[in-house]
């Protein structure tokens, strides 16, 4: 080449690519196609016709799925993968921070400190910075990956992002990940994190049939690599567990795979594929028989009860249940109580209790349970309803579990007090005065059900008049029931759950402020559990011992007095101890602020905007500021949304209402 012909030629720099990954893609699709007509027969143990489902070959990944598992034989490696795919706008604004934020939970790792996010190239993953790449996502993958032997991998986290490699090379773009090891449980896993759009920043569409079965035929591919195949004596111990586990096993599978019609002969059963662990498929038939769940009708012919997989899984859930009731309990004897979603006890559809332990029941589904060591003595395991945070429950808290079977009973007590479908809040407080031997603290007690009123006046149960004047319907007790039931409908439960109070039960003992051991006193011991009192041990016995030390607290502070061998509170006990605690927090925050602090009492309004919240012994509260002063009003559910807001709270009848500002744009 001359010296004229130098500037001929100018190479310019593209975008940096993983070449490599992109011609095994194309290898893997050329293969694809080529071998369509063979791969599109599954092997005989294959759970199904890869492919041949309405919408499996829809998406990435459809041709890899093929033959990912293709040089996988019996003595692989085993890797359990639960996959879901979120609907983004579906699941609600806070579903992705509160998943990522639980699986970064404390107690999760090998030091049973909190977990630690990671990414493809980090080992630090700024997740606030993955939520907000991934505000406009349409939807989202979340993975949990759980190799059988997690223990003998050792590094997760490297295990992990080979796989993910391996993925992006199947589905042909980068991925968007964050990952969390836990190692809390009897099976270390990750929890994988994806986001829904590629590399290009359009929707990730992931083939059905590599969701269910290339991705995890990877996953085994790759342990297999890093530790070898199992030998013929792992294998054998591992089914040799499952004999006589109340599961629902791989044995099992075996079993439903080879029956017809829910039959088993001895044909089938002397099949060569099946000659290793004929032996231990007989031994669990035996296993089923004793419990019902399989017969011999005649010698070798096993007939397997339809019922056997729901029975088995449902056992199995169960069991994990006990173990967890146990767990939490230590070695604290206790009745166990196990509450399910769709049914109820009729007998008790009420606990109150502590919270001894929470986590997640399904940690794919984000769905929660508590154990609440109860006042009846009893260790309850209570699922959560959908969506609720278990970061807003702390552990040590008093809660209220209960179900919609039956009505409140502050719809049977308005409906008692109405009169010719009115009722009316002066004569209510008037006849809890005339009841009030025990000295009950008879305006808290219009106050919580004026805020029963609100709730059904929302739903359009029941109308407000005036101040302090509803019209009720006569069957109000039955519509109020009918309206809890469907609002937990919603939520995929028949559970509701109520904090009490965030504060254990030792600090409830000489605080200034309205407690959970307050509400005892007035309402009485035995309303604490319902017709049966306090039981004598766990959370009821403490309780007992709790509120003595309470009550000589109120004696000290003047609120309360002995006479005649009973104690006498003090009249509107309640609003007393909350408007000293919120006087005492409102000098704090303005000394901490520079702003006066304006009480909101009756008829009173107040305007601005909402900076924060105040967890109180009282309660919660938000703070409105108004650039000048703020108040502290009662917090609702309905003000997470409009933090930062302005909005105004009212005090009407005993009960706070608010009023949203619309915003204005500027113009001119």
């Amino acid at each position: 080449m001359s010296s004229n012909d130098e500037g001929r030629f100018l190479p310019e720099s593209g975008k940096p690519g993983r070449r490599g990954e992109r011609f095994i893609h194309k290898v893997l699709q050329q293969a694809g196609k080529a071998g369509a007509k063979s791969l599109s027969k599954p092997s005989a143990s294959a759970p199904g016709k890869i492919g041949q489902q309405p919408g499996a070959r829809l998406g990435r990944g459809h041709v890899a799925a093929r033959f990912a598992g293709q040089g996988l034989g019996a003595n692989a490696r085993r890797v359990a993968i639960k996959a879901r795919l979120v609907n983004l706008a579906k699941a609600g604004a806070r579903s992705t921070i509160t998943h990522l934020r639980y699986i970064e939970r404390e107690g999760v790792n090998r030091q049973s400190g909190p977990g630690q996010a990671y990414g493809p190239a980090t080992d630090t993953a700024d997740l606030d910075a993955f939520r907000e790449r991934g505000q406009r996502d349409r939807h989202q993958f979340r993975f949990i990956v759980s190799p059988e032997d997690a223990e003998q991998l050792d590094d997760l986290r490297t295990y992990t992002r080979h796989l993910m490699l391996r993925m992006e090379a199947d589905l042909g773009t980068r991925l968007d990940w964050v990952a969390v090891d836990h190692w809390n449980t009897d099976n270390p896993h990750t929890h994988v994190v994806l986001s829904g759009k590629d590399e290009l920043g359009k929707d990730l569409i992931i083939a059905r049939d590599y969701i269910a079965h290339g991705m995890r035929e990877r996953a085994s591919t790759l342990a297999t690599e890093w530790l070898g195949p199992r030998t013929e004596l792992e294998i054998r111990h591992a089914l040799g567990r499952e004999v006589t586990q109340e599961r629902w096993t791989s044995l099992d599978r075996t079993l439903q795979r080879e029956a017809t019609e829910g039959q088993l002969t001895p044909a089938s059963l002397a099949h060569p594929h099946l000659q290793a662990q004929r032996q231990l498929l007989v031994g669990r038939l035996q296993h089923l028989q004793r419990m019902g769940l399989a017969a011999e009708s005649t010698p070798g012919t096993w007939a397997l009860q339809p019922a056997a997989e729901p029975t088995l899984r449902a056992l199995g859930e169960r069991g994990d249940i006990i173990r967890t009731l146990q767990r939490a309990m230590g070695d604290q004897l206790r009745e166990l109580a196990i509450h399910t979603l769709g049914q109820t006890d009729s007998a008790r559809p009420t606990v109150v209790g502590r919270v001894a332990a929470k986590g997640l029941a399904d940690e794919l589904y984000d769905k929660g349970y508590l154990v609440i060591d109860g006042t009846d003595g009893k260790a309850h395991y209570v699922p959560l309803p959908a969506r609720t945070e278990l970061e807003q429950i702390p552990v040590g808290a008093i809660v209220e579990a209960r179900t919609a079977d039956a009505p409140r009973a502050a719809d049977r007590r308005i409906s008692e007090l109405s009169q010719s479908g009115l009722y009316r809040s002066d004569q209510h407080l008037a006849t809890l005065q005339r009841e009030g031997a025990t000295g009950p603290d008879a305006a808290e007690q219009v106050k919580t059900h004026l805020r029963r009123l609100e709730a059904l006046r929302r739903a359009g149960i029941v109308e407000r008049l005036t101040d302090g004047v509803w019209r009720v319907p006569a069957d109000l007790p039955e519509r109020g029931k009918q309206f809890d039931a469907e609002n937990l409908e919603a939520q995929g439960s028949n559970l509701t759950v109520a904090l009490k109070s965030h504060l254990p039960l030792q600090q409830q003992t000489r605080v200034i402020g309205a407690t959970w051991l307050d509400q005892q006193l007035i309402n009485g011991e035995r309303s604490a559990r319902g017709a049966g009192g306090l039981a004598d041990l766990g959370f009821g016995a403490e309780a007992k011992a709790a509120l003595s030390l309470r009550t000589a607290f109120l004696v000290e502070q003047g609120l309360a007095r002995q006479q005649g061998g009973r104690t006498v509170l003090a009249r509107n006990l309640l609003a007393t101890l909350r408007s000293r605690e919120l006087a005492a927090v409102g000098q704090r925050i303005a000394s901490e602020t520079g702003r006066f602090h304006r009480p909101l009492v009756k008829g009173q309004s107040a305007r601005g905007v909402i900076r924060r919240t105040v967890q109180l012994a009282s309660g919660r509260f938000a703070m409105l500021d108004d650039g000048v002063g703020f108040s502290l009003v009662p917090w609702r559910p309905t003000l997470e949304a409009r933090l930062g807001q302005q909005v105004t709270a009212t005090v009407r009848g005993g009960n706070t209402n608010f009023e949203w500002q619309r915003s204005r744009g500027i113009g001119l």
